[in-house]
């Protein structure tokens, strides 16, 4: 799997480094969240550490289409790991010159993929992604993707590998006011269905996955910067958390430094 990864990031940076990729438009964000998670493999169910989770995330856009990736580091008493997922996409809209109707803005087509260098998991996800026209978000976003597994799996001293699935996702931002104040509503709410194990007899079961953020933008109210340094919390709904019977139900700090 280590050649795939690289050779994965090294197309990346050869594609997105030539000038026809120049970005139109580009958002970077440092997160630090702390709460306490459920450990999934832990040896007592229902096992939660504190955990401390640093994420950069970055979002653009360039003429075909756009990118979005984030790589987490997240560090609890006993562990430290990363967790990675990327989604080049183009718009059919800017190829085709494609119109749709009602709230559907655009369809883009998206090969996202999703990495977890310690457990040697590696994911990919093809699939279509609807960007919604409605008042009030800033972006709402459906992807519908395959959830195709390219694990080496417990041979080469990973996690197991899993059968093939398929998943949605629902994303999106809505920015509010209330007098003086501002503030945004974000995050995402996703569907992967269950799989197979290469354990025999062991089912990878379906999961929702909720993380929805409330930031007010500190930055504004104390600097007159707006949209650069937010406070906040982050709700985390984990039903079945990465294919176990465990649950997330938790509440985390939140800040963000956007630049």
């Amino acid at each position: 799997m280590q050649f795939n990864v690289y050779t994965f990031f090294l197309l990346f940076l050869m594609l997105f480094s030539s000038p026809s990729f120049a970005s139109l438009w580009s958002e970077n964000e440092l997160h630090i969240q702390q709460g306490k998670l459920n450990q999934p493999f832990a040896d007592v169910s229902g096992t939660t550490s504190d955990t401390t989770i640093v994420t950069f995330q970055h979002a653009s856009g360039w003429e075909y289409g756009q990118h979005f990736f984030f790589v987490d580091y997240a560090s609890t008493e006993d562990d430290d790991s990363l967790y990675a997922e990327w989604y080049p996409s183009l718009s059919t809209h800017a190829l085709f010159d494609s119109t749709y109707g009602g709230v559907l803005k655009d369809i883009s087509v998206v090969m996202g993929v999703n990495m977890a260098p310690e457990s040697d998991v590696l994911k990919y996800l093809p699939g279509v992604q609807l960007h919604l026209d409605v008042d009030g978000f800033q972006f709402l976003n459906l992807l519908i993707a395959g959830y195709i597994d390219d694990s080496e799996g417990i041979s080469a001293g990973g996690a197991p590998k899993e059968g093939d699935s398929w998943m949605l996702d629902l994303a999106w931002r809505y920015p509010l006011a209330i007098k003086s104040q501002h503030f945004y509503i974000e995050g995402h709410v996703e569907y992967i269905d269950e799989r197979s194990s290469e354990i025999p007899g062991v089912t990878v079961e379906s999961w929702v996955l909720a993380q929805a953020q409330v930031r007010w933008d500190a930055g504004n109210a104390f600097f007159d910067v707006k949209d650069r340094l937010f406070l906040g919390i982050e709700y985390q709904y984990w039903n079945n958390k990465l294919g176990t019977q465990e649950k997330d139900n938790t509440v985390q700090a939140l800040a963000v430094w956007r630049f």
